[in-house]
């Protein structure tokens, strides 16, 4: 299992909900409680809230979050395949062992979350805030990262081979930890890359 940020545990759960599978979260708020066993496939969650909840074995396919928040939550072996969160909060939130195939993020705070190690190839994050965000490791070949405020966020180890990332905040990049090759970025982009190598480029 992978660990949070300096080692610090998930927060404690007071409650348990098993196979939800009749689940309407829109405008309802949940906090700490463990979500277990449960298909949330195609689900249309609107301004629904979590605040500090565990997901294990959550099948999230095909729904839509707009507007929704999952703060400080934790995943654990979820399915996120063609989800599409639509100006959604998630920020301190942990992902542990799941699958994003074709997962959607269009706007929305992502900040202090954990990814580590992720596989999001093929995902679409567009104008998305992931400041400071745990991305060691990720697997993002050809994805797109798009807009997307990445200042502070760990990326060392990460794979971004042919990723999209015009328009996106790489200040914090290490281009000699990173897998860059193909990456799509754009000139002001290029700029920044090229004085993190210690180049002096003039005129």
């Amino acid at each position: 299992m992978a660990d949070r940020l300096h080692g610090r545990p998930a927060p404690a759960t007071e409650s348990t909900i098993r196979d939800w599978d009749d689940a309407d979260p829109s405008g309802q708020t949940y906090t700490r409680v463990l979500f277990v066993d449960s298909d949330l496939t195609e689900i249309q969650n609107t301004g629904g809230v979590f605040e500090e909840c565990t997901f294990r074995g959550v099948r999230f396919n095909a729904s839509t979050h707009t507007d929704a928040a999952f703060v400080n939550c934790t995943f654990v072996r979820c399915s996120f395949f063609d989800t599409t969160f639509t100006r959604c909060k998630l920020m301190g939130s942990f992902f542990d062992d799941c699958t994003y195939n074709l997962l959607k993020a269009d706007g929305g705070d992502w900040s202090f979350a954990g990814l580590p190690g992720a596989d999001l190839r093929g995902t679409e994050f567009t104008g998305v805030r992931l400041r400071e965000a745990d991305l060691t490791g990720v697997r993002a070949s050809k994805a797109v990262l798009r807009d997307v405020d990445l200042s502070g966020a760990m990326l060392h180890r990460s794979d971004l081979s042919g990723t999209d990332l015009r328009g996106s905040d790489l200040s914090t990049l290490d281009p000699l930890t990173v897998e860059l090759k193909d990456a799509i970025v754009d000139l002001t982009q290029a700029m920044v890359i090229t004085q993190s190598l210690g180049l002096d480029v003039r005129p």
